[in-house]
């Protein structure tokens, strides 16, 4: 009976591992602890429209095109209306992001044992697994594997180190060009925003963290979330939709919008240390993943913050009297473990968490 009851735990652990693994079984219906009845938000279906499309911005044009300030005006006006945007020209070659998409598939169709070596241990957030905080926690319908990237001192030795080498290989070329991408956006958003250029260095050589995401097919795709509602605590995420299935949805003026990703196109979303630096200027923006019932989706998410022992708070060439800060000043390293203490992606409530309230202005008048 002993020996029942552990075979029967093992399952439902290998179950909330991997949702891989619980479609294997004849699934008519979705298990109770992945239903999300909060989901009946408004969104919009299939065959409407919203009266503007994600914008797309080309880097290409950004950089060297003939209507730099043309370009510039556009990416001011994604990143304020929308705080998402499509990048494309973004140099990254169709031969590295093809290569990519091959092996992250490779990796999730690995048998459970292999993938398991990877598993996000007791007390972690990094590994292959769902993060389980509590008996009664929702659970969402995708296989993901999160890893630290950089610095590389804080890589896992478990993790990254252990890939298969054909994943690493392309992985290390990738994030390498992301890393490039990354700045020279950085460098862009400043000047948007007329941010000194030394108060962005705290974006260079910072924390990046990188999500591998699956997301099976579901029997009942309207009952469940693969990634539930957030905001990102980055400066900026850059997102790579690798098989061409939709699945992301952002909100906006209360509504959620399904974003219809352009092939090879990467999503580039405003984070919450962006909003605090912009001190509200730039907003981010909660977003989710959805799920159908017919394909898979796959997906490489890089998360880029300031360095550990960095400064964030509004941007000093941004307040004055008449604009004063509206958010507090934290050292990253705290506000990393504040986010995941407070925040089980949950809407944008961490962010709040970092506003300066009427009772803080006021005592801060009084001194």
């Amino acid at each position: 009976m002993v020996f029942s009851q552990s075979a029967i735990l093992r399952e439902e652990v290998e179950e909330a591992m991997s949702i891989q693994e619980l479609i294997k079984k004849p699934l008519t219906s979705v298990p109770q602890r992945y239903i999300q009845l909060h989901n009946n938000e408004p969104s919009l279906l299939a065959g409407e429209t919203f009266s503007h499309a994600l914008p797309t911005i080309n880097l290409k044009k950004l950089i060297h095109g003939e209507d730099i300030e043309l370009e510039l005006e556009k990416l001011t006006s994604a990143c304020r209306d929308w705080g998402f945007f499509q990048l494309v020209e973004h140099g990254i070659s169709s031969v590295v992001m093809k290569t990519l998409e091959d092996e992250v598939e490779g990796f999730f169709m690995l048998p459970m044992e292999e993938k398991m070596k990877y598993k996000v241990r007791p007390g972690d957030v990094e590994g292959y697994g769902t993060v389980i905080g509590s008996e009664d926690q929702k659970l969402d319908w995708g296989d993901r594997l999160f890893m630290k990237i950089n610095p590389r001192s804080i890589r896992n030795p478990h993790l990254f180190p252990e890939l298969p080498s054909s994943l690493r290989n392309i992985l290390e070329l990738y994030i390498e060009e992301l890393q490039n991408l990354a700045m020279i956006l950085m460098g862009l958003l400043g000047k948007t925003l007329k941010i000194e250029k030394r108060e962005l260095e705290v974006f260079e050589d910072g924390i990046q963290n990188m999500r591998m995401t699956y997301y099976p097919p579901c029997p009942q795709p309207e009952l469940v979330m693969g990634l539930s509602a957030h905001s990102d605590a980055t400066g900026i995420t850059i997102l790579n939709q690798m098989n061409g299935v939709n699945g992301l949805q952002i909100k906006k003026d209360g509504v959620w919008i399904p974003v219809n990703v352009i092939s090879e196109a990467l999503v580039v979303n405003i984070g919450d240390i962006i909003e605090i630096m912009s001190n509200g200027a730039y907003k981010s923006v909660e977003h989710r993943a959805t799920v159908n019932s017919e394909k898979e989706r796959i997906s490489v998410a890089m998360f880029f913050l300031p360095k550990f022992q960095s400064e964030i708070g509004p941007a000093v060439s941004l307040t004055n009297p008449e604009h004063p800060p509206l958010f507090k000043r934290i050292v990253v390293e705290e506000y990393i473990k504040d986010y995941f203490t407070h925040n089980k992606l949950n809407g944008k409530s961490y962010l709040e968490h970092m506003r300066i309230t009427d009772d803080e202005k006021f005592t801060n008048a009084s001194i």
